[in-house]
């Protein structure tokens, strides 16, 4: 790795902002990674709410050597590889790699819905392309279908809890989290990314970190110190406002988070545009944003009380 910092802690998937050209924009990037370290991610990584999905493959590349480029040792970085064959996956991996990243994270391809096997040679195959510890995503919201708990398990019994380490999504995200920790005897380290709404559960289920976005990570880093130095009431305070703010997220999916967030990424001064790569089907409309904004500063105002 090219840093002494363990894969743990709040480790926000990075959004990739867009000018009015649909080009990245290399400097709001470098804004919100800086913004990250400052206020204490401890780590970051790419992942499908930075529309990894759709971007060119010079975009993606591109992404994967800025991302490590911009952090520079503050914090481990990891970088999304899925693809819809092995072969393409296990070129972005190796990309990943030279780039600088310290860890891959993988979903499923998500054409068709594969049994165990095919899942396992998938993985099986990423974890061996390169040297760099490889997180399993269940991206079962986007593929339609959970990945097994066997396959999980025969993954972290082939390769060890170094090598493979876990994003689970598919709901009841708690008892999924449970079930993996108790078939794995503990050894497995599990990340979750529910937007905030699942933290303080999977939290106490002994998760090793989350995967936020980055429009509210000073509310997350906040919920993840209380609840490590035992506040649960101030774990609770800031905690009820980002759950209302990712309901409102997720009643349009992925786009909806996608949507608010990077509203709230220029609210925030840290993006120029909330462009969004094309195309999309879904839109806030005013009093949508008049709720998040409400919302938003609620959240301030809890943070602003030490």
């Amino acid at each position: 790795m090219n840093n002494n910092k363990p894969l743990a802690g709040v480790l926000p998937i990075v959004h990739t902002p867009f000018t009015d050209e649909d080009a990245i924009d290399e400097v709001s990037l470098r804004r919100q990674l800086d913004w990250a370290f400052e206020i204490g991610a401890d780590g970051c990584g790419t992942g499908m709410v930075s529309e990894i999905l759709r971007l060119t493959t010079p975009e993606r590349t591109r992404l994967a050597h800025l991302t490590p480029e911009i952090v520079n040792g503050r914090g481990p970085v990891f970088a999304s590889v899925g693809a819809e064959s092995t072969a393409q996956a296990i070129i972005y991996a190796r990309e990943a790699e030279n780039a600088g990243n310290d860890a891959l994270m993988a979903i499923p391809p998500t054409l068709t819905g594969l049994p165990e096997q095919a899942q396992l040679d998938y993985f099986s195959a990423l974890a061996e392309a390169t040297n760099l510890p490889l997180i399993i995503q269940d991206a079962s919201a986007y593929v339609g279908q959970a990945i097994p708990l066997e396959v999980l398990v025969k993954l972290l019994e082939k390769f060890g809890p170094d090598k493979i380490l876990f994003k689970p999504e598919a709901a009841p995200l708690g008892p999924n989290l449970s079930a993996l920790r108790d078939a794995t005897d503990g050894q497995a380290r599990i990340f979750e990314g529910s937007g905030g709404i699942l933290l303080i559960d999977s939290f106490r289920r002994g998760i090793t970190g989350t995967m936020p976005g980055m429009d509210l990570l000073d509310g997350i880093i906040e919920v993840w110190r209380a609840l490590q130095a035992g506040e649960d009431k101030r774990a609770y305070e800031i905690y009820f406002p980002i759950c209302a703010l990712s309901a409102l997220q997720m009643q349009a999916g992925l786009d909806g988070f996608l949507a608010i967030e990077k509203y709230l990424l220029v609210k925030r001064g840290l993006f120029t545009t909330s462009n969004r790569r094309q195309p999309y089907k879904w839109k806030m409309d005013s009093e949508t944003k008049t709720e998040v904004d409400r919302l938003f500063e609620y959240l301030q105002k809890i943070l602003s009380v030490s």
